[in-house]
Protein backbone atom coordinates (compact mmCIF):
# COMPACT_ATOMS: atom_id res chain seq x y z
CA UNK A 1 0.00 0.00 0.00
CA UNK A 2 1.15 3.22 -0.87
CA UNK A 3 1.06 6.43 0.87
CA UNK A 4 0.29 9.66 -0.79
CA UNK A 5 2.58 12.27 0.18
CA UNK A 6 2.48 15.27 2.47
CA UNK A 7 1.15 18.25 0.60
CA UNK A 8 3.00 21.89 1.79
CA UNK A 9 0.92 24.45 2.39
CA UNK A 10 0.86 27.47 0.54
CA UNK A 11 2.49 30.62 1.00
CA UNK A 12 1.55 33.54 1.88
CA UNK A 13 3.23 35.37 -1.52
CA UNK A 14 1.10 32.58 -3.65
CA UNK A 15 -2.36 33.16 -2.02
CA UNK A 16 -1.87 36.84 -2.14
CA UNK A 17 -1.50 36.25 -6.04
CA UNK A 18 -4.17 37.47 -8.33
CA UNK A 19 -5.35 35.64 -10.94
CA UNK A 20 -4.55 36.33 -14.62
CA UNK A 21 -7.46 38.17 -17.09
CA UNK A 22 -9.04 35.48 -19.22
CA UNK A 23 -8.28 35.59 -22.81
CA UNK A 24 -10.45 37.35 -25.18
CA UNK A 25 -11.61 40.60 -25.88
CA UNK A 26 -10.40 42.89 -28.80
CA UNK A 27 -7.01 41.66 -30.20
CA UNK A 28 -5.87 45.36 -30.41
CA UNK A 29 -5.85 45.65 -26.58
CA UNK A 30 -3.97 42.42 -26.11
CA UNK A 31 -1.08 43.54 -28.61
CA UNK A 32 -1.35 46.96 -27.08
CA UNK A 33 0.14 44.82 -23.62
CA UNK A 34 3.98 44.50 -26.05
CA UNK A 35 5.93 46.35 -28.06
CA UNK A 36 4.67 47.77 -31.02
CA UNK A 37 4.68 45.43 -33.68
CA UNK A 38 5.74 47.91 -36.50
CA UNK A 39 8.44 49.42 -33.94
CA UNK A 40 9.57 45.56 -34.10
CA UNK A 41 9.10 45.75 -37.89
CA UNK A 42 11.08 48.59 -38.60
CA UNK A 43 14.00 47.45 -36.07
CA UNK A 44 14.95 44.73 -38.31
CA UNK A 45 18.04 44.84 -40.77
CA UNK A 46 16.16 44.70 -43.83
CA UNK A 47 13.99 47.75 -42.61
CA UNK A 48 16.86 50.00 -41.31
CA UNK A 49 18.48 49.42 -44.43
CA UNK A 50 15.46 50.62 -46.06
CA UNK A 51 15.11 53.62 -43.92
CA UNK A 52 18.52 54.86 -44.64
CA UNK A 53 18.25 55.01 -48.43
CA UNK A 54 14.73 56.25 -47.89
CA UNK A 55 16.24 59.17 -45.22
CA UNK A 56 19.10 59.77 -47.26
CA UNK A 57 17.17 60.70 -50.54
CA UNK A 58 14.64 62.54 -48.79
CA UNK A 59 17.29 64.80 -46.61
CA UNK A 60 18.96 65.55 -49.79
CA UNK A 61 15.24 66.48 -51.58
CA UNK A 62 15.15 68.16 -48.23
CA UNK A 63 18.58 70.47 -48.23
CA UNK A 64 18.32 70.82 -51.83
CA UNK A 65 18.73 74.80 -51.20
CA UNK A 66 21.68 74.07 -49.31
CA UNK A 67 23.73 71.38 -51.22
CA UNK A 68 23.00 73.00 -54.69
CA UNK A 69 25.41 75.02 -55.46
CA UNK A 70 23.55 76.52 -58.22
CA UNK A 71 20.39 76.56 -59.54
CA UNK A 72 18.22 73.94 -61.07
CA UNK A 73 18.01 76.25 -64.49
CA UNK A 74 20.60 78.35 -64.09
CA UNK A 75 22.78 77.84 -67.68
CA UNK A 76 26.68 77.87 -67.81
CA UNK A 77 28.53 77.69 -70.87
CA UNK A 78 29.65 73.92 -70.11
CA UNK A 79 27.61 71.64 -72.19
CA UNK A 80 27.55 67.66 -71.10
CA UNK A 81 30.60 68.26 -68.87
CA UNK A 82 31.69 65.31 -67.37
CA UNK A 83 31.53 64.43 -63.89
CA UNK A 84 34.37 66.14 -61.51
CA UNK A 85 33.79 69.10 -63.87
CA UNK A 86 35.13 72.04 -61.04
CA UNK A 87 31.82 73.36 -59.77
CA UNK A 88 29.58 71.23 -61.10
CA UNK A 89 30.19 67.59 -59.32
CA UNK A 90 27.84 65.50 -61.02
CA UNK A 91 28.21 67.35 -64.11
CA UNK A 92 26.19 69.16 -66.46
CA UNK A 93 23.25 68.51 -69.33
CA UNK A 94 23.03 69.36 -72.82
CA UNK A 95 21.64 73.35 -71.92
CA UNK A 96 24.48 73.74 -69.24
CA UNK A 97 22.75 73.33 -65.85
CA UNK A 98 24.57 71.52 -62.87
CA UNK A 99 23.06 68.08 -62.87
CA UNK A 100 23.44 67.77 -58.81
CA UNK A 101 21.34 70.73 -58.47
CA UNK A 102 18.88 69.25 -60.79
CA UNK A 103 18.69 65.89 -59.45
CA UNK A 104 18.19 67.45 -55.99
CA UNK A 105 15.55 69.84 -56.72
CA UNK A 106 13.55 66.84 -59.06
CA UNK A 107 13.47 64.95 -55.05
CA UNK A 108 12.21 67.80 -53.71
CA UNK A 109 9.64 68.06 -56.32
CA UNK A 110 8.48 64.71 -56.90
CA UNK A 111 8.38 64.46 -52.93
CA UNK A 112 5.79 67.48 -52.66
CA UNK A 113 3.76 65.62 -55.13
CA UNK A 114 4.07 62.60 -53.43
CA UNK A 115 3.54 63.60 -50.18
CA UNK A 116 0.12 65.48 -51.03
CA UNK A 117 -1.24 62.70 -53.60
CA UNK A 118 -1.03 59.46 -51.54
CA UNK A 119 -2.71 60.85 -48.46
CA UNK A 120 -5.46 62.14 -50.68
CA UNK A 121 -5.98 58.96 -52.69
CA UNK A 122 -6.09 57.22 -48.80
CA UNK A 123 -8.46 59.70 -47.47
CA UNK A 124 -10.77 58.99 -50.39
CA UNK A 125 -10.64 55.34 -50.72
CA UNK A 126 -11.14 54.68 -46.95
CA UNK A 127 -13.86 56.75 -46.79
CA UNK A 128 -15.61 54.86 -49.27
CA UNK A 129 -14.87 51.88 -47.69
CA UNK A 130 -16.69 52.87 -44.71
CA UNK A 131 -19.56 54.10 -46.66
CA UNK A 132 -19.83 50.97 -48.15
CA UNK A 133 -19.73 49.02 -44.38
CA UNK A 134 -23.06 51.18 -43.93
CA UNK A 135 -25.50 49.44 -46.06
CA UNK A 136 -25.78 46.56 -49.20
CA UNK A 137 -26.93 49.38 -51.61
CA UNK A 138 -23.86 51.90 -51.05
CA UNK A 139 -21.44 48.64 -50.51
CA UNK A 140 -22.56 47.68 -54.37
CA UNK A 141 -22.27 51.36 -55.68
CA UNK A 142 -18.25 51.76 -53.94
CA UNK A 143 -17.19 48.13 -55.62
CA UNK A 144 -18.57 49.88 -59.24
CA UNK A 145 -16.58 52.66 -58.46
CA UNK A 146 -13.43 50.85 -57.83
CA UNK A 147 -13.66 48.56 -60.93
CA UNK A 148 -14.47 51.61 -62.66
CA UNK A 149 -10.86 53.53 -61.84
CA UNK A 150 -9.07 49.86 -62.12
CA UNK A 151 -10.77 49.55 -65.79
CA UNK A 152 -8.80 52.25 -67.17
CA UNK A 153 -4.34 51.45 -67.20
CA UNK A 154 -2.31 53.65 -65.39
CA UNK A 155 -1.23 55.18 -68.60
CA UNK A 156 -4.73 55.96 -70.61
CA UNK A 157 -5.61 57.60 -67.20
CA UNK A 158 -2.70 60.09 -67.35
CA UNK A 159 -3.36 60.69 -71.09
CA UNK A 160 -6.73 61.64 -70.55
CA UNK A 161 -6.08 63.61 -67.32
CA UNK A 162 -3.22 65.97 -68.76
CA UNK A 163 -5.81 65.88 -71.55
CA UNK A 164 -8.36 67.60 -70.02
CA UNK A 165 -6.18 69.65 -67.46
CA UNK A 166 -2.69 69.96 -69.43
CA UNK A 167 0.51 69.17 -67.99
CA UNK A 168 1.59 70.17 -64.59
CA UNK A 169 1.54 69.39 -60.65
CA UNK A 170 -2.32 69.02 -60.57
CA UNK A 171 -2.77 66.03 -62.89
CA UNK A 172 -0.03 64.23 -61.31
CA UNK A 173 -1.30 64.74 -58.02
CA UNK A 174 -4.78 63.71 -59.65
CA UNK A 175 -3.43 60.84 -61.14
CA UNK A 176 -1.52 59.74 -58.58
CA UNK A 177 -4.93 59.92 -56.13
CA UNK A 178 -6.96 57.95 -58.75
CA UNK A 179 -4.72 55.04 -58.71
CA UNK A 180 -4.33 54.78 -55.14
CA UNK A 181 -8.57 55.24 -54.00
CA UNK A 182 -9.05 51.35 -55.17
CA UNK A 183 -5.86 50.23 -53.11
CA UNK A 184 -6.94 51.48 -49.89
CA UNK A 185 -10.98 51.10 -50.58
CA UNK A 186 -10.39 47.05 -51.10
CA UNK A 187 -7.70 46.86 -48.78
CA UNK A 188 -10.16 48.07 -45.45
CA UNK A 189 -13.46 46.97 -47.16
CA UNK A 190 -12.13 43.38 -46.87
CA UNK A 191 -10.59 44.05 -43.20
CA UNK A 192 -14.06 45.40 -41.70
CA UNK A 193 -15.67 41.92 -43.71
CA UNK A 194 -12.94 40.05 -41.73
CA UNK A 195 -13.27 42.07 -38.58
CA UNK A 196 -17.52 41.91 -38.36
CA UNK A 197 -17.15 38.56 -37.86
CA UNK A 198 -15.01 38.06 -34.44
CA UNK A 199 -16.60 37.49 -31.00
CA UNK A 200 -15.51 40.41 -29.76
CA UNK A 201 -17.51 42.12 -32.26
CA UNK A 202 -20.93 40.47 -31.29
CA UNK A 203 -20.46 40.77 -27.59
CA UNK A 204 -20.01 44.76 -28.29
CA UNK A 205 -23.44 44.43 -29.48
CA UNK A 206 -24.82 42.27 -27.49
CA UNK A 207 -23.52 44.83 -24.56
CA UNK A 208 -25.57 47.59 -26.29
CA UNK A 209 -22.99 49.72 -28.57
CA UNK A 210 -24.55 50.75 -31.49
CA UNK A 211 -23.47 50.28 -35.29
CA UNK A 212 -21.72 53.09 -35.88
CA UNK A 213 -20.10 52.65 -32.26
CA UNK A 214 -18.87 49.02 -33.01
CA UNK A 215 -17.48 49.88 -36.55
CA UNK A 216 -15.75 53.26 -35.02
CA UNK A 217 -14.51 51.59 -31.80
CA UNK A 218 -13.98 48.41 -32.34
CA UNK A 219 -13.88 47.15 -35.94
CA UNK A 220 -12.27 50.29 -37.56
CA UNK A 221 -8.70 50.14 -35.16
CA UNK A 222 -8.39 46.20 -36.25
CA UNK A 223 -9.07 46.63 -40.21
CA UNK A 224 -6.42 49.33 -40.19
CA UNK A 225 -3.62 47.48 -39.55
CA UNK A 226 -2.60 46.89 -42.94
CA UNK A 227 -3.05 50.29 -44.32
CA UNK A 228 0.20 50.30 -42.89
CA UNK A 229 2.16 48.41 -45.15
CA UNK A 230 -0.40 49.59 -47.90
CA UNK A 231 1.16 53.37 -47.42
CA UNK A 232 4.94 52.00 -48.34
CA UNK A 233 3.86 50.43 -51.34
CA UNK A 234 1.58 53.34 -52.38
CA UNK A 235 4.89 55.59 -51.56
CA UNK A 236 6.43 53.52 -54.13
CA UNK A 237 4.19 53.16 -56.85
CA UNK A 238 3.98 56.96 -56.82
CA UNK A 239 7.15 57.19 -57.69
CA UNK A 240 7.47 55.27 -60.74
CA UNK A 241 3.44 57.14 -62.18
CA UNK A 242 5.16 61.03 -61.17
CA UNK A 243 7.99 59.15 -62.96
CA UNK A 244 6.58 57.87 -66.05
CA UNK A 245 4.59 61.02 -66.38
CA UNK A 246 7.23 63.25 -66.69
CA UNK A 247 8.92 61.17 -68.72
CA UNK A 248 6.39 61.03 -70.99
CA UNK A 249 6.26 64.88 -70.87
CA UNK A 250 2.84 64.96 -69.50
CA UNK A 251 3.76 65.90 -66.17
CA UNK A 252 5.28 69.16 -64.25
CA UNK A 253 6.35 71.63 -66.78
CA UNK A 254 9.45 72.16 -68.09
CA UNK A 255 12.04 74.15 -66.90
CA UNK A 256 10.70 72.59 -63.24
CA UNK A 257 13.53 69.72 -62.56
CA UNK A 258 11.64 66.24 -61.49
CA UNK A 259 14.00 63.17 -61.40
CA UNK A 260 11.93 61.74 -64.25
CA UNK A 261 12.16 64.49 -66.58
CA UNK A 262 16.08 64.69 -65.86
CA UNK A 263 15.83 61.40 -66.89
CA UNK A 264 14.10 61.82 -69.96
CA UNK A 265 16.63 64.24 -70.72
CA UNK A 266 19.34 62.07 -70.88
CA UNK A 267 18.03 59.87 -73.68
CA UNK A 268 19.38 61.34 -76.63
CA UNK A 269 22.76 60.82 -74.88
CA UNK A 270 23.49 58.00 -73.40
CA UNK A 271 26.06 57.20 -75.67
CA UNK A 272 27.99 60.63 -75.32
CA UNK A 273 27.36 61.37 -71.56
CA UNK A 274 26.33 58.42 -69.75
CA UNK A 275 26.37 60.00 -66.44
CA UNK A 276 23.90 62.23 -67.35
CA UNK A 277 21.37 59.64 -66.47
CA UNK A 278 23.17 58.29 -63.58
CA UNK A 279 22.01 60.51 -61.31
CA UNK A 280 18.09 60.03 -61.22
CA UNK A 281 18.51 56.91 -62.53
CA UNK A 282 20.90 56.12 -58.69
CA UNK A 283 17.92 57.87 -56.90
CA UNK A 284 15.14 56.86 -58.55
CA UNK A 285 16.53 53.18 -57.40
CA UNK A 286 17.43 53.93 -54.18
CA UNK A 287 13.99 55.35 -53.34
CA UNK A 288 11.94 52.23 -54.83
CA UNK A 289 14.36 50.21 -53.01
CA UNK A 290 14.24 51.78 -49.72
CA UNK A 291 10.41 51.91 -49.68
CA UNK A 292 10.44 48.15 -50.82
CA UNK A 293 12.39 46.89 -47.99
CA UNK A 294 9.95 48.58 -45.40
CA UNK A 295 6.72 47.26 -46.87
CA UNK A 296 8.52 44.11 -47.39
CA UNK A 297 9.23 44.05 -43.07
CA UNK A 298 6.35 45.74 -42.36
CA UNK A 299 4.20 43.35 -44.39
CA UNK A 300 5.75 40.21 -42.71
CA UNK A 301 5.16 41.74 -38.86
CA UNK A 302 1.04 42.13 -40.39
CA UNK A 303 0.86 38.52 -41.77
CA UNK A 304 2.04 36.96 -37.74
Amino acid sequence: MTSTPDLAPASPAALRKPAQAPRGGSPRKTRRTSRHPYLTALSTARARTGLVLVGAVVLAGLLAPLLAGHGPTDQSGLSLAGVGTPGHPLGTDDLGRDLLSRVLYGIRADLGIIAIAVPIGAALGCLLALAAAAHPVLDTLVQRIFDLILAFPGLILALAVTAILGPGRLPVVLVIALAEIPAFGRLLRGGILVQREREYVTAARVGGSSGPRVLVRHILPNAADPLIVQVAVSLTVAVFIEGAMSFLGVGVRPPEPTLGSVLSQSMPYLAQAPHFAAGPLITVTALVLGLSLIAEALNREVRR
